[in-house]
């Protein structure tokens, strides 16, 4: 039986959204892990929540990454272990490494709460690959500090490495300015590392992954992982 855990820290505020729609998709809830511990139980799926992790003091998610249980996120994410990081999930695993650039503050300087559209820009990861390519999807954000920013160089890599995994767009798949929520380069919503066993997304899925949140766009996310460490 396939298993998760959710990475929990002082500040976290989605672990629980993210623990219900993983439990759901498994079919059995996956365990709450607390940033303190040094040692991970043996799962398929390590989840790192949005919140506000330690306030988000000194940078947003720098000093969670240094938190015990990190070192053993990055060690399993080496052995291939997935790895979902979401919004302050997303600021973490850039903070630690195991994904290029950084989240600055959102571009009009103030914190952004509604549904956005995001385009999926590949169907053909674990996490991706219940949805079509090119798909239009309805996703809530929360974030004050979503604009990804990196070098040119490497975001050249990820444009040729093909490891954008989603983009803010219009609802007709258009990528453009008005869009862009937070003044993101390329409008980069999600992106992938170079092995395609970690993702981090500003958007929150969880958060629409069931009827009576108001709907269900995100829900093909969590499937398609379930479906994924389950084969």
């Amino acid at each position: 039986m396939p298993s998760a855990a959710v990475i929990v820290f002082p500040g976290s505020n989605c672990d629980r959204d993210m623990a219900v729609a993983i439990g759901s998709a498994l079919g059995h809830p996956p365990q709450m892990v607390w940033h303190g511990e040094s040692a991970l139980p043996k799962v398929d799926l390590i989840a790192i929540p949005g919140g506000f992790s330690y306030g988000d003091y000194l940078r947003s998610g720098a000093m969670a990454a240094n938190s015990p249980i990190m070192r053993e996120v990055v060690a399993q994410a080496g052995r291939g272990v997935p790895v979902l990081g979401i919004c302050n999930g997303f600021q973490v695993l850039t903070e630690c490494g195991l994904l290029p650039g950084v989240l600055m503050r959102n571009a009009g300087l103030k914190f952004i709460c509604r549904d956005v559209n995001v385009r999926v820009e590949r169907n053909d990861t674990i996490f991706t690959r219940n949805y079509d390519a090119g798909a239009v999807i309805r996703v809530p954000i929360a974030h004050h500090d979503g604009n990804f920013f990196t070098d040119p160089n490497t975001l050249s890599a990820l444009e040729d490495g093909n490891r954008i995994a989603f983009r803010y767009c219009a609802s007709d798949g258009a990528i453009t300015d008005a869009a862009n929520p937070n003044g993101s380069l390329s409008n980069i919503a999600g992106i992938l590392n170079e092995a395609g066993n970690v993702i981090g997304m500003m958007p929150h899925p969880e958060r629409l992954a069931d009827p009576l949140l108001g709907g269900t766009d995100g829900k093909p996310m969590f499937s398609a992982i379930a479906e994924a460490i389950a084969s």
